[in-house]
């Protein structure tokens, strides 16, 4: 789905909202998608359970006034809503972050291989993990105490902010 949104934050609460407005179950997929070129934008993808589900989504976004059409922009989305993503929120081990949701594997940036099963995980209570080759992969950075926290802050820093 094309909303013309331009950035994550917004595209989230987007997907957030028709969640809700769509009751959609907890199983689905709602990622994101970076879209490149003369139009920057985020696009917007939804996987669903039923063909009667789909249907009704697609018409509410077309009624919305959102550009709708089959298939995935690319392989790579991020995901924002995914199974076991409301289970993702304080300090968890990585074990508990594998077997609650459906993030496959945690990397840690410039770090071999995957961190121990008890690492402790402090999620901000925002957890997006990214598509790759078929897994929904989350990856962290080192952080105080030697905990680890989603690479993908909540709120960031707009580049050059103090300018």
């Amino acid at each position: 789905m094309d909303a013309g949104v331009r950035d994550l934050r917004a595209a989230d609460h987007l997907l957030h909202g028709l969640a809700a407005e769509l009751a959609l179950p907890e199983g689905v997929f709602g990622c994101t998608h970076l879209v490149r070129g003369e139009r920057p934008r985020v696009a917007l993808s939804l996987t669903l359970p039923s063909e009667s589900l789909l249907r009704t989504a697609q018409e509410r976004l077309a009624a919305g006034g959102h550009e709708v059409s089959p298939g995935i922009p690319d392989a790579v989305g991020r995901a924002v809503l995914y199974p076991g993503v409301a289970a993702l929120t304080g300090t968890l081990t990585i074990a508990d972050v594998l077997s609650r949701s459906a993030i496959d594997r945690v990397t840690v940036l410039g770090a071999p291989g995957q961190p121990a099963p008890d690492a402790l995980l402090v999620t901000g209570d925002h957890v997006r993990p990214g598509w790759q080759n078929d897994e929904l992969v989350l990856t962290a950075m080192p952080a105080v105490g030697g905990t680890l926290v989603p690479f993908e802050v909540p709120d960031p820093t707009p580049c050059c902010a103090d300018h």
